[in-house]
């Protein structure tokens, strides 16, 4: 519950209050992966063609991604970042990490040691 409870309070620092957390991870994975086809994002995301389309035409409208046909094969169409895009995910990034930088100041040392530990051991776990 811990792990739960400090995910969803990190998740709570972001850029733009109304924005949900499906439609951040979009632009998150945009920005850390590059251009995807709605398919690919569907899948990188676990969540069906259609719900994926519903969030990239939300974020289009509001002109935090773009649409370009594929330059290789006109029936793919490309997803990307856009300036304003990228904005929100940077500031997002930023405020996580004064957020979590603030709380982390406020423990001992060795309270970090052990949470430094534990981080090792949810990656391998995560990976599995």
């Amino acid at each position: 519950m811990a792990t739960f409870r400090l995910a969803r309070r990190l998740r709570a620092e972001r850029a733009i209050d109304s924005m949900s957390d499906g439609q951040f991870a979009v632009l998150a994975a945009l920005k850390v992966h590059g251009p995807h086809t709605l398919s690919e994002l569907a899948e990188r995301e676990r969540v069906t063609a259609p719900s994926m389309n519903r969030t990239v035409n939300c974020l289009e409208e509001l002109g935090f991604l773009s649409r370009t046909a594929d330059e290789t094969d006109r029936r793919k169409v490309n997803i990307a970042l856009t300036g304003p895009g990228r904005d929100v995910v940077d500031e997002t990034v930023r405020r996580r990490d004064a957020w979590l930088d603030h709380g982390l100041a406020s423990l001992t040392p060795a309270q970090r040691r052990t949470l430094a530990a534990a981080s090792e051991i949810m990656k391998e776990l995560a990976a599995r």
